[in-house]
């Protein structure tokens, strides 16, 4: 894994050396090599840290030339299929000079041009300047694993795996993007080509973007979506046998193709189905399989030891159970300095010191990221169904009127509430945001110091939502362009590159995306009454059948208690109300501690408020 940083422009660029500092505010992406190149007129300038994980010899190092130097690229991420595709084009005459996947991105470029996407599967982000066209070529995979930052102005593009590379640029502005700040505010998360900067954009999960270096013109486009549900499955005629087949088949060939490494290979296991099942298969895939599990001690009820150990002998995995310190306020400004973009999710703190116990054992380790979207785990998509059955006859006008009631007379963070306001969502259509942390009306609360404040997350939810007439499908499609791609992604990018750690997701393999959502009918996915309903199918072939099928533990801290009294508490309340520099209005954050207290739900409202003001103050960044 690595990180990347460049400059391209219609005019020779003057000043380039932020490039340098740009390239190094992110050495925890690739702590091992590092490289510079600028093309002969000084028109693009191209930054690389490597993470090396796979061809361990200079013959890796990056920006990475041609033979014929008249093409060079940086690149994040792995390419899982590169063995295969550089047999096809060694049969079409193509000569490598290493062992590297990055060297394949080159050649399958020169070969099909950017219809190479469609043939690349891995997790990437990465630029490509291709100087017999005078342009730039840059893309994302296909979920989103890896970020791209952007920006264009006055003929010349910048771009970055981490916004604070390119904030080492003197000439970038920083100023707060209203809206964008509105939706995270909303969401937990800015979505898709949105960002938290004025003037910056992140270029979405399975775009691509070419910049014309003689016009100063960019040009974005999709190169892959999800597929439609096919008719049998929509019908709810699908041969369950032969999909549990499928899945089973994908989901082996995905994860042998992701323990492909020249640096030690690991799982992290928590006993449940996701990384269970990924157990399962790497145990096919290789004689000798090493597993971690993490022990919380200071909050026994997020332990999974017991669980992860069943699975561990089950498949005799070399089985590593390793303690994590204690969470502490003090990893607050480390996290908030390191993710670009803040987002609400407080278990980035786990996942965080998941990431630095792990790195000390290997370099890659395989998780279970991807099973809750693809294959119906959350438990809102029973409620949603629920919903729809039990309430969706209820006159639309009655429901609009209790939703406009809970938002104007229920305090913020009472249990339900959130659902309530939800009623008013037409769900022939439409999706609730039950997720939602600040409602429109507290939103303007909040910031009405700021005058002619825009709310206008709600319309950007609604503009997202998938168009399908089946509520399932609707909701798993949204989750996975949004909460998967802006959340969890980001969050496990983030915390584990800051320990040069490399995660990979075996489930987000573009094939079985393609399964998932292609081929599954909804009631495999979930009811009413049941969640993940194919996956545990799987289990109950793969797995021992003492297996506990049904367990749902979230990865989270008990932020909730932390927050009733000490310095938790303490330190969000300076942070929130110890000065008059902050963005947020100190009536409303002080309702929402008073309602902590008393037991309502804002741990993480509070959380998100925190975490943007320590990140704004650390960049430096104005309203």
């Amino acid at each position: 894994m690595c990180g990347l940083v460049g400059i391209a422009s219609q005019a020779p660029v003057a000043h380039g050396a932020w490039l340098l500092i740009g390239r190094d505010a992110m050495r925890h992406r690739g702590p091992d090599d590092a490289g510079e190149w600028w093309s002969a007129d000084r028109c693009v300038g191209l930054g690389h840290r490597r993470l090396a994980i796979i061809d361990l010899s200079p013959a890796g190092h990056q920006p990475m030339l041609d033979a014929r130097g008249e093409l060079c690229i940086v690149f994040n991420g792995e390419i899982y299929n590169f063995a295969d595709l550089r047999q096809d084009l060694m049969a079409k005459g193509h000569a490598f000079r290493s062992q590297s996947d990055t060297e394949v991105i080159l050649e399958a470029y020169r070969e099909w041009g950017t219809d190479c996407l469609s043939r690349l599967n891995g997790m990437f982000a990465f630029a490509l300047h291709d100087s017999r066209r005078r342009q730039l070529f840059m893309a994302r995979d296909r979920a989103g694993e890896k970020p791209l930052f952007y920006a264009v102005s006055d003929g010349t593009l910048r771009f970055a795996s981490e916004l604070k590379a390119l904030m080492t640029d003197p000439r970038m502005p920083r100023y707060i993007d209203p809206e964008a700040l509105d939706c995270y505010l909303a969401m937990g998360f800015v979505p898709g080509g949105r960002c938290i900067l004025q003037g910056v954009k992140k270029l979405p999960p399975a775009h691509a973007l070419v910049f014309d270096l003689k016009s100063g013109q960019s040009r974005v486009w999709r190169y892959w979506q999800l597929p439609e549900l096919n008719a049998s499955a929509a019908a709810g005629l699908g041969d369950e046998t032969e999909l549990l087949s499928e899945l089973e088949a994908l989901l082996e060939d995905a994860v042998r193709r992701q323990l492909v490494a020249d640096v030690p290979v690991g799982v992290l296991l928590s006993g449940g189905v996701d990384s269970s099942l990924v157990t399962a298969m790497a145990v096919r895939a290789s004689p000798k399989v090493k597993t971690f599990t993490i022990r919380f001690p200071s909050y026994g009820q997020y332990d999974e030891t017991e669980h992860a150990r069943l699975i561990a002998r089950h498949f005799g995995t070399e089985h590593v159970e390793l303690e994590a310190s204690e969470s502490t306020v003090e990893l607050l400004p480390l996290l908030a300095r390191q993710f670009d973009e803040p987002m609400v999710d407080s278990s980035m703190l786990p996942t965080y010191l998941v990431s630095r116990l792990v790195r000390n054992h290997c370099t890659v380790v395989l998780g279970g990221d991807g099973g809750d979207e693809l294959f119906g785990g959350y438990g809102h998509y029973s409620r949603l169904l629920w919903m729809k059955r039990r309430l969706g006859p209820i006159p639309q006008p009655v429901r609009r009127a209790v939703s406009r009631a809970a938002e104007r007379f229920l305090p913020v963070g009472l249990k339900g509430r959130n659902w309530l306001q939800g009623l008013g969502v037409d769900l022939r259509s439409g999706l609730p945001l039950i997720a939602s942390y600040f409602d429109a009306t507290t939103r303007r609360r909040m910031m009405e110091q700021h005058t002619g404040w825009p709310s206008v997350a709600e319309s950007v939810m609604q503009v997202r939502v998938p168009q399908d007439p089946d509520l399932l499908q609707r909701a798993t499609r949204m989750d996975f362009g949004n909460y998967l791609a802006e959340d969890i992604l980001v969050k496990v990018d983030r915390a584990s590159m800051l320990n040069s750690l490399e995660v990979r997701a075996p489930l987000l393999d573009y094939r079985l995306i393609e399964f998932a959502f292609g081929k599954v009918p909804s009631y495999l996915k979930a009811t009413a009454t049941s969640r993940k309903v194919l996956l545990k199918k799987l289990t109950a072939r793969l797995l021992p059948p003492m297996f506990d099928q049904h367990r749902k533990q979230g990865f989270s801290i008990p932020l909730a208690s932390w927050l009733q009294s000490g310095p938790w508490q303490a330190f969000f309340r300076e942070v929130l109300l110890g000065s008059n520099n902050t963005l947020f209005g100190h009536n409303v954050v002080s309702q929402l501690f008073a309602g902590q207290v008393k037991g309502r739900a804002n741990s993480e409202r509070l959380f998100a408020l925190v975490l943007f003001e320590l990140w704004r103050r650390e960049y430096r960044v104005s309203i």
